[in-house]
Protein backbone atom coordinates (compact mmCIF):
# COMPACT_ATOMS: atom_id res chain seq x y z
CA UNK A 1 0.00 0.00 0.00
CA UNK A 2 0.87 3.20 -0.60
CA UNK A 3 0.57 6.56 0.38
CA UNK A 4 -1.44 7.00 -1.77
CA UNK A 5 -4.34 5.07 -0.88
CA UNK A 6 -6.41 5.68 2.13
CA UNK A 7 -5.90 2.81 4.56
CA UNK A 8 -8.61 0.71 5.39
CA UNK A 9 -10.41 1.83 8.58
CA UNK A 10 -13.74 0.31 11.25
CA UNK A 11 -15.89 3.84 11.69
CA UNK A 12 -18.24 4.84 14.68
CA UNK A 13 -20.82 7.41 12.92
CA UNK A 14 -22.35 9.59 16.11
CA UNK A 15 -26.41 9.98 15.94
CA UNK A 16 -26.49 13.53 13.88
CA UNK A 17 -23.98 14.92 11.30
CA UNK A 18 -20.60 14.32 12.90
CA UNK A 19 -19.01 17.65 13.59
CA UNK A 20 -15.79 16.10 15.11
CA UNK A 21 -13.59 13.00 15.01
CA UNK A 22 -11.34 11.14 16.54
CA UNK A 23 -8.83 8.93 14.50
CA UNK A 24 -7.04 6.41 16.76
CA UNK A 25 -4.11 4.24 15.93
CA UNK A 26 -3.81 1.01 17.34
CA UNK A 27 -1.04 -1.10 18.76
CA UNK A 28 1.65 -3.74 16.71
CA UNK A 29 0.08 -7.02 16.11
CA UNK A 30 -3.38 -5.52 16.78
CA UNK A 31 -5.69 -4.17 14.04
CA UNK A 32 -8.60 -1.02 14.07
CA UNK A 33 -10.93 -3.02 16.07
CA UNK A 34 -9.18 -3.39 18.90
CA UNK A 35 -10.62 0.19 20.73
CA UNK A 36 -13.93 0.09 19.18
CA UNK A 37 -15.37 -1.17 22.67
CA UNK A 38 -13.98 1.98 24.14
CA UNK A 39 -15.75 4.15 22.50
CA UNK A 40 -19.25 3.92 24.43
CA UNK A 41 -17.54 3.92 27.85
CA UNK A 42 -15.90 7.83 27.13
CA UNK A 43 -19.09 9.36 28.04
CA UNK A 44 -18.85 11.57 24.67
CA UNK A 45 -22.30 13.51 24.85
CA UNK A 46 -24.31 13.72 21.98
CA UNK A 47 -24.31 17.55 21.50
CA UNK A 48 -20.97 16.91 20.39
CA UNK A 49 -21.41 13.96 17.56
CA UNK A 50 -18.25 12.43 17.27
CA UNK A 51 -17.01 9.97 14.42
CA UNK A 52 -14.41 7.50 15.94
CA UNK A 53 -11.77 6.37 12.68
CA UNK A 54 -10.01 3.56 13.44
CA UNK A 55 -7.60 2.42 10.57
CA UNK A 56 -5.77 -0.84 10.12
CA UNK A 57 -1.87 -0.59 9.67
CA UNK A 58 -0.75 -2.08 6.73
CA UNK A 59 0.76 -6.01 7.70
CA UNK A 60 4.21 -5.94 6.96
CA UNK A 61 7.42 -8.15 8.62
CA UNK A 62 8.29 -7.27 11.93
CA UNK A 63 11.90 -7.91 12.54
CA UNK A 64 11.39 -8.26 16.33
CA UNK A 65 8.93 -10.48 16.34
CA UNK A 66 11.30 -12.89 13.81
CA UNK A 67 10.26 -11.56 10.66
CA UNK A 68 6.55 -13.02 11.47
CA UNK A 69 4.08 -10.56 9.44
CA UNK A 70 1.51 -8.30 11.43
CA UNK A 71 -0.48 -4.89 11.06
CA UNK A 72 2.16 -2.83 12.07
CA UNK A 73 2.87 0.89 11.54
CA UNK A 74 6.36 0.36 11.22
CA UNK A 75 9.19 -2.81 11.20
CA UNK A 76 11.00 -2.60 14.45
CA UNK A 77 14.63 -4.44 14.98
CA UNK A 78 14.96 -4.46 18.41
CA UNK A 79 13.47 -2.60 21.50
CA UNK A 80 16.03 -0.86 23.56
CA UNK A 81 16.55 2.58 24.95
CA UNK A 82 18.30 3.30 20.98
CA UNK A 83 14.77 1.94 19.60
CA UNK A 84 15.59 0.89 16.41
CA UNK A 85 13.41 1.30 13.57
CA UNK A 86 12.78 1.91 9.54
CA UNK A 87 12.24 5.83 9.27
CA UNK A 88 10.80 5.06 5.76
CA UNK A 89 7.98 3.08 7.42
CA UNK A 90 7.47 5.54 9.86
CA UNK A 91 7.17 8.65 7.31
CA UNK A 92 5.03 6.43 4.80
CA UNK A 93 2.60 5.83 8.13
CA UNK A 94 2.82 9.45 8.91
CA UNK A 95 1.73 10.35 5.12
CA UNK A 96 -0.67 8.09 5.20
CA UNK A 97 -2.87 9.34 8.87
CA UNK A 98 -2.11 12.86 7.05
CA UNK A 99 -4.93 11.78 4.17
CA UNK A 100 -6.97 10.26 7.03
CA UNK A 101 -6.65 13.99 8.60
CA UNK A 102 -7.30 15.33 5.52
CA UNK A 103 -10.31 13.42 4.69
CA UNK A 104 -12.29 14.06 7.94
CA UNK A 105 -11.55 18.07 6.68
CA UNK A 106 -13.12 17.14 3.22
CA UNK A 107 -16.15 15.24 5.40
CA UNK A 108 -16.95 18.36 7.00
CA UNK A 109 -14.59 18.55 10.53
CA UNK A 110 -13.13 21.59 10.72
CA UNK A 111 -9.13 20.35 11.72
CA UNK A 112 -9.23 22.33 15.12
CA UNK A 113 -12.13 19.31 16.08
CA UNK A 114 -10.02 16.35 15.79
CA UNK A 115 -7.91 14.51 18.03
CA UNK A 116 -5.28 12.21 16.59
CA UNK A 117 -4.40 9.42 19.17
CA UNK A 118 -2.66 6.41 19.62
CA UNK A 119 -1.93 3.59 21.46
CA UNK A 120 2.20 1.87 21.75
CA UNK A 121 3.21 1.49 18.35
CA UNK A 122 0.05 4.16 17.04
CA UNK A 123 0.84 6.42 19.66
CA UNK A 124 4.47 6.79 18.39
CA UNK A 125 2.87 7.21 14.91
CA UNK A 126 0.33 9.81 16.44
CA UNK A 127 2.68 11.90 17.85
CA UNK A 128 5.00 12.09 14.72
CA UNK A 129 2.25 12.69 12.28
CA UNK A 130 0.39 15.36 14.72
CA UNK A 131 3.17 17.18 15.48
CA UNK A 132 4.14 17.50 11.81
CA UNK A 133 0.50 18.41 10.56
CA UNK A 134 -0.05 21.64 8.81
CA UNK A 135 -3.60 22.10 10.05
CA UNK A 136 -4.48 22.99 13.59
CA UNK A 137 -5.52 19.79 15.65
CA UNK A 138 -7.64 19.78 18.78
CA UNK A 139 -5.16 17.23 20.69
CA UNK A 140 -3.09 14.44 20.47
CA UNK A 141 -3.34 11.50 22.81
CA UNK A 142 -0.82 9.21 23.31
CA UNK A 143 -0.78 6.20 25.61
CA UNK A 144 1.74 3.90 26.72
CA UNK A 145 4.25 5.38 23.53
CA UNK A 146 7.35 6.79 23.27
CA UNK A 147 8.32 9.76 20.45
CA UNK A 148 10.71 8.45 17.24
CA UNK A 149 12.55 10.84 15.54
CA UNK A 150 12.35 13.02 18.66
CA UNK A 151 15.86 14.89 16.95
CA UNK A 152 14.45 16.38 14.07
CA UNK A 153 11.24 17.31 15.71
CA UNK A 154 12.43 20.92 16.21
CA UNK A 155 13.32 21.94 12.27
CA UNK A 156 10.23 19.82 11.43
CA UNK A 157 7.30 20.49 13.81
CA UNK A 158 4.49 22.64 11.79
CA UNK A 159 3.69 26.14 12.92
CA UNK A 160 0.23 25.08 13.33
CA UNK A 161 1.05 22.53 16.15
CA UNK A 162 3.10 24.16 18.40
CA UNK A 163 1.23 24.64 20.69
CA UNK A 164 -1.38 21.38 20.62
CA UNK A 165 -2.42 19.93 24.24
CA UNK A 166 -1.20 16.38 24.40
CA UNK A 167 -2.77 13.67 26.74
CA UNK A 168 -0.16 10.89 27.92
CA UNK A 169 -0.50 7.89 30.02
CA UNK A 170 1.70 5.12 31.04
CA UNK A 171 1.50 2.09 32.54
CA UNK A 172 4.39 2.16 35.62
CA UNK A 173 4.90 -1.39 35.00
CA UNK A 174 4.91 -1.64 31.01
CA UNK A 175 7.17 -4.69 30.34
CA UNK A 176 7.18 -3.51 27.10
CA UNK A 177 7.21 -0.17 26.49
CA UNK A 178 9.34 1.14 29.71
CA UNK A 179 7.73 3.39 31.55
CA UNK A 180 11.02 6.08 31.57
CA UNK A 181 10.45 6.13 28.13
CA UNK A 182 6.94 7.70 28.45
CA UNK A 183 8.31 10.28 30.75
CA UNK A 184 11.05 11.18 28.27
CA UNK A 185 8.55 11.61 25.75
CA UNK A 186 6.54 14.09 28.14
CA UNK A 187 9.71 15.65 29.17
CA UNK A 188 10.38 16.54 25.31
CA UNK A 189 7.10 17.57 24.39
CA UNK A 190 7.26 20.16 27.25
CA UNK A 191 10.52 21.60 26.15
CA UNK A 192 9.40 22.29 22.78
CA UNK A 193 6.12 24.22 24.39
CA UNK A 194 3.43 21.76 24.72
CA UNK A 195 0.80 21.69 28.00
CA UNK A 196 1.16 17.93 28.70
CA UNK A 197 -1.45 15.96 30.73
CA UNK A 198 0.10 13.28 32.07
CA UNK A 199 -1.05 9.89 33.24
CA UNK A 200 0.68 7.22 35.31
CA UNK A 201 -1.22 4.10 36.23
CA UNK A 202 0.01 1.08 38.67
CA UNK A 203 -0.48 -0.92 34.92
CA UNK A 204 1.57 -3.26 32.53
CA UNK A 205 1.01 -2.07 28.82
CA UNK A 206 -2.57 -2.16 28.76
CA UNK A 207 -5.56 0.32 29.43
CA UNK A 208 -7.58 0.37 32.59
CA UNK A 209 -10.80 2.03 33.55
CA UNK A 210 -9.27 4.90 35.15
CA UNK A 211 -7.54 5.81 32.11
CA UNK A 212 -10.82 5.67 29.74
CA UNK A 213 -12.45 8.19 32.00
CA UNK A 214 -9.43 10.33 31.86
CA UNK A 215 -9.22 10.05 28.02
CA UNK A 216 -13.08 10.85 27.89
CA UNK A 217 -12.69 13.74 30.22
CA UNK A 218 -9.64 15.12 27.63
CA UNK A 219 -11.61 14.28 24.83
CA UNK A 220 -15.20 16.47 25.72
CA UNK A 221 -13.09 19.42 27.10
CA UNK A 222 -11.10 19.61 23.73
CA UNK A 223 -14.01 18.49 21.21
CA UNK A 224 -16.38 21.08 23.11
CA UNK A 225 -15.98 23.36 20.34
CA UNK A 226 -13.87 26.07 22.87
CA UNK A 227 -10.86 25.11 20.78
CA UNK A 228 -12.51 25.71 17.27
Amino acid sequence: MTDQELLPCAELEPEKTATAAVIWLHGLGADGNDFLDVVPMLGIPKNIPTRFVFPHAPVRPVTLNMGHEMRAWYDIEMMDDKRHYRDDDILLSSRQIYALLDREIKRGVASERIVLAGFSQGGAIALHAGLRYQHRLAGLMALSTYMVRDDEIDAEQSDANREVAVFQAHGQYDPMVPFAWGESARDRLISLGHSVEFHAYPMEHQVVPEEITAIGDFLRRQLSGANA
